[in-house]
């Protein structure tokens, strides 16, 4: 076959391009706080993880997983007998984007998210040796590995509600040489055999806190979930009380599937309001943590009036029977009861 490029053995290009990946996100400074994140991503071969995905059918949002729409995906896979395509398949699984793993009718049920964003939710779920983790949204197996690698596989579990995901997640993860416990079932009652849990941490959006989460961790254990577009970190101090803020970075993932209809607050009513509200991120987030508790209008008037709120402003409380969002305090003016 010669010595070009493509002729290389696939290995010594894996390696290269996961080189250049850690590299990459290491220069974001996503892991300063956790460096040990940094040996993960580069010992855990993600190719092994994804061995085909979609490009193409329309843009999918940078900071998450995000819902690609529209037609015209195309596949590419490890098995290509073009050695251009297969080196293609290769270098895009160590690019620093999400990638669409799994559609059904048109739509996206599972992909693998974007690498810098998953670095900085591992740095940010603060984990310590000896922790036992919950992963809702076990995907293709990737975060579960760079978690196992982290803690070992015996204080992992991993739950999706998709069988064919949880299988397929389990070959990669054997592939790839990490055998955590992945579980078949709604990710919104958890694992209760396997608790209690230190951290618990989401990889698919969610409209409320599970009660079930809160009750199966254990005292001052931690939640990282993205809700709405955010990532809100959630300190548990038992099984009915937790609160927390949301995180400064924006996160765009498919919703928890089984998590009660919340899919359809992801795109909340804009008619009849301003482009400059209709077009701004952070308005649209306001606009998705309180739908159906807030009034677009009243939600523009309060958005004015605090000079944009970024999202580190806002928090989550959840108190026995009630659950809440607030700004800037849980027990000041500006509140709206989650579902």
């Amino acid at each position: 076959m010669g010595t070009h490029a493509l002729d290389r053995d696939l290995g010594d290009l894996a390696a290269e391009a996961r080189a250049a990946l850690v590299r990459e996100i290491g220069a974001s400074g996503a892991w300063d706080a956790d460096p040990v994140w940094r040996e993960a991503f580069g010992a855990v071969p993600r190719h092994l993880f994804v061995p085909y995905y979609y490009v193409g059918g329309g843009p999918t949002p940078s900071t998450g997983a995000g819902s690609p729409g529209g037609n015209g995906f195309e596949r590419l896979w490890g098995e290509e007998r073009d050695p251009r395509r297969r080196e293609r398949w290769l270098r895009g699984a160590y690019t620093d984007v999400p990638l669409a793993t799994r559609l059904r009718d048109g739509e996206l049920i599972s992909s693998s998210s974007q690498p810098s964003l998953m670095a900085n939710m591992l740095t940010e779920l603060e984990v310590e040796d000896g922790n036992r983790v919950l992963e809702i949204g076990a995907g293709t197996g990737y975060n579960a590995a760079l978690l196992a690698y982290r803690l070992g596989d015996d204080r992992i579990t991993t739950i999706d509600l998709d069988p064919d995901i949880t299988e397929g997640a389990r070959r990669h993860l054997a592939a790839a040489g990490y055998h955590p416990t992945v579980v078949t079932g709604d990710g919104a009652r958890g694992v209760p055999e396997r608790a209690p849990y230190d951290r618990i941490i989401a990889t698919c959006t969610l409209f409320s806190i599970p009660r079930a989460w809160l009750a199966q961790c254990a005292p001052d254990a931690r939640i990282l979930t993205p809700l709405a577009t955010g990532l809100v970190r959630l300190r548990v101090r038992d099984a009915e009380y937790a609160e927390g803020r949301f995180l400064h970075t924006p996160a765009y993932f498919v919703p928890l599937r089984g998590d009660g209809g919340g899919p359809g607050r992801m795109h909340p009513h804009l008619g009849g309001l301003p482009h400059r509200a209709r077009d701004h991120e952070l308005f649209r987030f306001l606009l998705t943590l309180t739908a159906g508790s807030l009034d677009p209008h009243e939600a523009l008037a309060l958005w004015d009036r605090e000079e944009q709120p970024t999202r580190d402003r806002y928090g989550i409380t959840v108190s026995g029977d009630r659950a809440w969002a607030w700004l800037d305090d849980p027990e000041g003016p500006y509140a709206w009861p989650l579902p």
